[in-house]
């Protein structure tokens, strides 16, 4: 699509600051709200976010909610009906999952985060509707971003938001949205932020983010911070990040240390003495969980969105990121993970992490082979 200048993007970090501003601009919406998640807990943040959307339907706006149906699948019964009763339009995202057989198509999930309130303002991050601070064994919050977007660039983000409601409703039976037309996007210039909406589908944008990546990675002249929650990079992004460390950039990885998924962790270390031995510095976040999918490059062009670094998100899942291009915002973002390595991670020392048994590498590499393929054929892991 391309980069639009003209945009105001508002970092926020993790859910203190974001739900507030996603719950007040479902308050100030007049005429429509899209609000799309992967997972939408029964929680108090979940309560607090459907009394919103509630509100908004009950006083006349057209809310439509898409929820993905592996993800959602939990989603309170009584909650739906609610939403329902005010008005809200509630559809879900590929609900039929078959255990028993397993076909690549029907695990495509719909892993996105975003919101867009009257095409005039968005939201697009990592951040599902889960309170951040239900986090087992820890009473820090979970470390997750997002953006507020305004701008030129919704008139990128707008069209596809609307599409795919449209698509997942005209597959299901009985529930082909009424067609309405499309909102003015609001896309007056009220910034000074140059940034492009990055998304991934299965037909014309399938690996759209993680060229966004490489092209950045192969031009990095001084350093590249990465934070991604599940980080099993395929052979290209490896070796990119090895080439910029052999051209003297400054290559750190912020990855989980604390974490429910521990088969996904043990595969994910399978990779550390790769990069350690090639001058790759990692850091494990461990004062709570790392849920960010964000990095910053050069101090010029950084990334926040939904998109980890793994099969899943780069070969099966929509997702959706906002690249930025820019010193002030870039510089922010990095200041905001630095403070997190600082609060709350513990680096990786080369030395260390050589003396493991080589039966223990052995065994994260065998599951490293068989995570990537369950992700990457058969699709069958589903995460946040």
């Amino acid at each position: 699509m391309g980069f639009r200048d003209g945009n105001r993007i508002t970092l926020l970090q993790s859910g203190a600051e974001y739900f507030p501003a996603l719950i007040a601009a479902i308050d100030q919406a007049e005429r429509e709200v899209h609000l799309e998640t992967y997972i939408y807990a029964n929680d108090q943040t979940g309560l607090e976010v459907t009394a919103a959307l509630v509100r908004a339907a009950e006083r006349g706006v057209n809310v439509k909610l898409l929820l993905d149906g592996y993800g959602a699948r939990e989603f309170p019964k009584v909650w739906e009906e609610q939403l329902q009763t005010a008005g809200v339009s509630l559809l879900y995202f590929r609900p039929e999952i078959d255990t028993f057989r397993l076909r690549r198509y029907r695990l495509r999930r719909m892993h996105r985060k975003l919101a867009v309130i009257d095409a005039r303002m968005a939201f697009v991050g990592g951040i599902n509707i889960i309170d951040d601070l239900n986090v087992s064994g820890s009473h820090a919050r979970r470390y997750d971003c997002a953006v507020r977007v305004e701008g030129p660039l919704l008139q990128d983000i707008y069209p596809v938001v609307r599409r795919l409601w449209w698509l997942v409703g005209w597959s299901r039976l009985g529930h082909r949205p009424r067609v309405r037309a499309y909102l003015p996007v609001v896309a007056e210039m009220v910034g000074e932020h140059r940034a492009e909406f990055l998304y991934r589908d299965n037909l014309n944008h399938r690996r759209d983010i993680e060229e966004a990546y490489l092209a950045a990675i192969n031009s990095a002249k001084t350093h590249i911070l990465i934070a991604n929650a599940y980080f099993l990079p395929g052979r290209r992004f490896r070796q990119a990040l090895i080439d910029a460390v052999g051209r003297g950039v400054r290559v750190t990885l912020v990855l989980q240390g604390r974490t429910d998924h521990h088969l996904f962790q043990l595969a994910e270390r399978a990779l550390y003495r790769f990069f350690l031995e090639r001058g790759v510095k990692i850091y494990e976040y461990h004062v709570s969980e790392l849920h960010a999918k964000a990095a910053v490059i050069d101090d010029i062009w950084s990334t926040v969105g939904s998109s980890n670094i793994d099969p899943f998100s780069l070969l099966l899942a929509r997702e959706a990121n906002v690249a930025v291009y820019g010193k002030a915002f870039a510089e922010e973002l990095r200041t905001s993970l630095e403070k997190a390595i600082a609060s709350g991670a513990h680096p990786i020392e080369r030395q260390a992490w050589s003396h493991i048994p080589w039966f223990q590498r052995l065994a994260s590499w065998i599951v490293y082979g068989l995570v990537r393929l369950s992700m990457g054929v058969l699709g069958l892991a589903a995460r946040e």
